[in-house]
């Protein structure tokens, strides 16, 4: 792996705590270590950003006012991130920026003007490395209880925590 000139997170269970559906900044809560590790990533001069699937939209139960102010309660507690890429999109909606798709990858990198090789993606689930694998990025799984031990053993690195998962990108 070369240089790395940007972390994309996955939102939640990654930086936040998963509330499914969430609508209320008041019920963002940062992971432990999420705010230590994140500034360790910025102290280096790495950019940072998010890549988040919001399916909530396209079902009904948040409005995008709501994410946003939600996204916004996260760049308070954690941020600011240099890149925001949400897919409002449901499972069945065939987009190209849910994830598994490269989608958001390939336009946060765009944004950022950074290659894709030089993009590692930190995420908690099997969507997240496989979206990363496909824009050419670089993946580092967080595992945490929704996480399945088989998409554990098929992550390209695994790590205890976020943490960690940065330790492994900065040590590189």
């Amino acid at each position: 792996m070369g240089p790395i000139s940007a972390i994309l997170f996955d939102r939640d269970g990654t930086l936040i705590e998963d509330v499914p559906y969430n609508s209320d900044p008041a019920q963002v809560t940062p992971r432990e270590n999420a705010a230590q590790a994140v500034r360790r990533v910025r102290a280096r001069g790495i950019r940072t950003g998010v890549v988040t699937n919001q399916s909530g939209i396209a079902r009904g139960l948040i409005t995008r006012e709501a994410l946003q102010s939600v996204n916004e309660r996260v760049d308070e507690l954690l941020g600011p991130f240099d890149t925001w890429q949400v897919c409002p999109h449901g499972p069945e909606d065939g987009c190209g920026c849910r994830k598994p798709a490269p989608g958001m990858i390939v336009a946060a990198c765009a944004e950022l003007g950074v290659p894709p090789g030089e993009v590692v993606v930190i995420g908690d689930i099997e969507s997240d490395m496989i979206a990363a694998a496909a824009a050419g990025a670089h993946a580092v799984l967080v595992p945490t209880p929704v996480t399945r031990d088989e998409e554990v053993g098929r992550a390209p690195i695994a790590a205890p925590d976020l943490g960690a998962a940065v330790d492994w990108v900065l040590d590189r």
